[in-house]
């Protein structure tokens, strides 16, 4: 009878006031003044009774800037012991590899609107309208004046590489001197418009370097240029400076560290016979073994593309 009490008195029924619930929520903290905070603020930063500073002691903040200077260290030693091994293995003027490196790339001068691509326009009467292209010209070829490349290179003769792979490794390389003179009509010195002015422009090609590279195995490279589409009269005749061909002597190119007063050869092209108010797509290719003019993925190996309009 007893346990029965008991489990009665356990099972009774809560009380109305056990049901409130307000009663059980939390007492809502009491608003602490800015003073306050403030206070709470300058004894987190520095704490006179325990003598800490943002909650560590002055033996714990040792231990870990002692941590992290050791860490730091020993990274920076690790990352210049690792870059002192990789710049002692390779050599500063050879690539280690390069059997991957593509047959070079065809570039033209002038190429002043890159947001257009190669686009030449212009009215043979109207000086603004191809004064730029005059300009780009005579720029590329300030480092190709006659007496800069005579006191800079050496006189070459023939048409076969120049090689010279039995000097010391770091030696300075010899260059071939290439002469502005040598473009004829297009190099600017006899015609300062360089055939613009005429309705007879002119345009310069060049070849990407490539360090070691021998174009043409032997033969020399050369270019043409010629119409995409359409009758080849509407072009006319068209003429090349000094050859249409990259003669080899200037190859193979030794990178700038060792090939310092490199010149670049050059091949001018002068549009002779355009025919007036004819929007013309002209394509120049390099032509010799080993290269490739026709990459439908890459629009500048082996040759070069552009838009030529010439006006009244």
């Amino acid at each position: 009878m007893e346990v029965e009490q008991e489990g009665l008195v356990e099972h009774q029924p809560l009380e109305q006031d056990d049901l409130n619930f307000e009663k059980w929520k939390p007492k809502p903290k009491p608003k602490r003044t800015l003073h306050e905070k403030i206070d709470d603020v300058k004894t987190y930063l520095w704490n006179a009774e325990t003598k800490e500073f943002m909650g560590r002691s002055g033996k714990s903040w040792s231990l870990i800037l002692l941590f992290y200077s050791a860490l730091y260290i020993f990274l920076a030693a690790m990352f210049g012991g690792c870059m002192c091994c990789l710049m002692w293995s390779i050599s500063p003027y050879t690539p280690t590899y390069n059997d991957r490196v593509m047959p070079p790339g065809l570039t033209m001068s002038p190429h002043v609107d890159t947001a257009h691509g190669f686009d030449i326009a212009f009215n043979a009467s109207d000086r603004s309208s191809w004064k730029k292209y005059a300009k780009a010209l005579e720029a590329q070829l300030r480092s190709y004046d006659d007496a800069l490349q005579e006191r800079r290179n050496i006189i070459c003769e023939g048409n076969t590489y120049f090689m010279q792979d039995d000097m010391v490794e770091s030696a300075e390389r010899n260059a071939c001197l290439f002469k502005r003179s040598w473009l004829g009509e297009c190099s600017g010195m006899k015609d300062k418009d360089f055939g613009y002015s005429k309705g007879k422009p002119c345009i310069l090609l060049k070849m990407n370097r490539i360090l070691g590279y021998l174009p043409g195995l032997g033969v020399a490279v050369n270019v043409t240029c010629g119409l995409k589409k359409g009758s080849t009269d509407n072009l006319g005749e068209v003429l090349y400076y000094p050859y249409n061909t990259f003669n080899m002597r200037y190859y193979p190119y030794y990178g700038k560290l060792r090939h310092v007063n490199y010149s670049s050869p050059l091949v001018a092209v002068r549009f002779t016979g355009v025919q007036y108010d004819t929007h013309l797509h002209v394509q120049c290719k390099l032509n010799g073994k080993g290269i490739i003019n026709d990459s439908p993925t890459d629009r500048f190996l082996g040759s070069v593309s552009f838009t030529l309009e010439v006006g009244a």
